[in-house]
């Protein structure tokens, strides 16, 4: 064969535009220098406590950094965070504080619990904090879920000191969860299916990004692989004996390019062809398409979801071939219901610490991803506030968030988060009118939902 009719023609993929960011950018500068969140205006607890509860954080942010390292340099990805799982639950040992491993169905899922003052009744308030601790593989904790563990762990450590300084200042329950697989799955989902939610008035996480914000938004996300069955045939000698799979997987795949004009601004629909055939000489007989699904609501991922499957049917349809429809492989993720009262007294308590949480809406909601504590957030009030970590412009999921990760900033974010959970824990438990706004607000919103039943 002659090096002329080898000859092969490249173009580069051209530069990708900035300019949609950059408007972004300047709209939220502008809404940041008139926006602010309007707090709290509950008592919670006492000045008293703040304070100790403070002096407690700082005594144990040294720990707390060393594990945060520690956990980065040994990253383990979903369903697999042995070592990280075993590192928390030595630490809580370490202060004298029984943790169970391999709890409600998952082996490295993490359950301990303070009683306070009037445990023993069974009406007594019960709060949760939580913490993940799962790496993404490739990239390592590029999603900062070191610092989201120390922030849950240091929040509970100071509690339960001064549960033990004197339990009437803890009038409740708090149980600490370490929650697996939250990256591509669900863990607080098979969680809560073995019953690890009942009996709580109310969980609270936070999560290292490029903002302080109160409130981000968090998509919905469903996972869905369609895979289309028809038959072989010699393309040029037959073609007319065959039906081809892949005629039916790029007609979905059009198909969902014409249906985003007619959803929401903050829908999404991601999609690839996994299979669909070997030799261009044959027609393939199968093809297979993956996809995740994302909106904003339940109710409007509950149409999406509806829709994304008739376009499936439909292209079978066209191609004349058959299909295979498999929803959720792990269970779906719902949006979160963040709960307002509960993160007025976050806000206040960031805060004191010297940070001032936005409210939502000033980060626009199109940069938003998913999270299963969603999922929680929809069986008892919760909140998922984020703080601030690394530059705005760097993104999660990335290695250079991953460095920011283990940063002086990131050690920061760790003391100041935990004050702000262990506070808001602290503030709910002693103001009875602040607690009853918390679940009146929960129930006024729906209340909790069936959250294994939703898509069927």
């Amino acid at each position: 064969m002659s090096s002329e009719s080898m000859a092969q023609s490249e173009a580069r993929c051209p530069e990708v535009s900035t300019s949609y960011l950059r408007q972004l950018d300047e709209e939220r500068e502008a809404a940041m220098r008139v926006s602010v969140h309007p707090g709290s205006a509950y008592e919670g607890a006492s000045e008293q406590l703040h304070a100790r509860l403070e002096e407690l954080i700082a005594r144990e942010a040294p720990e707390m950094a060393e594990l945060m390292l520690d956990l980065a340099a040994h990253p383990e990805v979903a369903f697999e965070e042995h070592r990280s799982a075993r590192a928390i639950a030595d630490s809580l040992a370490a202060h004298g504080i029984d943790a169970q491993v391999g709890v409600y169905g998952l082996d490295t899922a993490i359950r301990a619990e303070i009683r306070g003052a009037g445990a023993e009744h069974d009406d007594v308030p019960t709060l949760a904090i939580l913490s993940e601790y799962d790496a993404l593989p490739g990239v390592g904790h590029g999603c900062g879920h070191n610092v989201i563990a120390v922030m849950g762990l240091g929040a509970f450590l100071a509690l339960a000191a001064i549960a033990e300084e004197d339990p009437s200042a803890v009038p409740g329950r708090i149980v600490f969860l370490g929650t697996p697989a939250e990256e591509g799955h669900t863990g607080k989902e098979y969680m809560a299916r073995e019953g690890a939610f009942e009996g709580l008035d109310a969980a609270v996480m936070a999560h290292p990004y490029g903002y302080d914000l109160a409130d981000q938004t968090w998509l919905g996300r469903r996972t869905l692989t369609v895979e289309y069955h028809g038959h072989t045939a010699h393309a040029s000698a037959q073609p007319f004996m065959g039906r081809n799979a892949l005629d039916a997987a790029t007609l979905m795949y059009q198909g969902l390019g014409l249906l985003r004009q007619q959803t929401p601004p903050t829908d999404r629909i991601h999609a690839v062809i996994r299979e669909g055939g070997e030799r261009a000489s044959v027609i393939p007989d199968h093809a297979r398409l993956d996809l995740y699904v994302r909106s904003q609501r339940p109710e409007t991922l509950k149409v999406l979801s509806e829709r994304v499957e008739d376009v499936a049917r439909g292209a079978a349809l066209m191609a004349g071939v058959g299909l295979t429809v498999r929803w959720d492989e792990h269970p779906p993720s719902l949006p979160v219901r963040t709960n307002e009262t509960l993160t007025g007294r976050w806000v206040q308590a960031q805060r004191r610490r010297g940070r001032d949480p936005l409210p939502h809406g000033v980060v626009s909601p199109s940069l938003a991803a998913s999270t299963d504590f969603g999922n929680v957030s929809y069986r008892v009030p919760g909140i998922h506030p984020v703080i601030r970590i690394a530059p705005p412009e760097v993104a999660l999921h990335t290695r250079e968030f991953a460095a920011w990760a283990v940063s002086e900033q990131a050690r920061d974010a760790a003391a100041d988060g935990a004050y702000g959970l262990a506070a808001t824990v602290l503030d709910t438990l002693h103001d009875p009118a602040l607690a009853a706004s918390v679940a009146s607000e929960f129930e006024a919103a729906g209340g909790a939902i069936d959250v294994p039943a939703y898509f069927d």
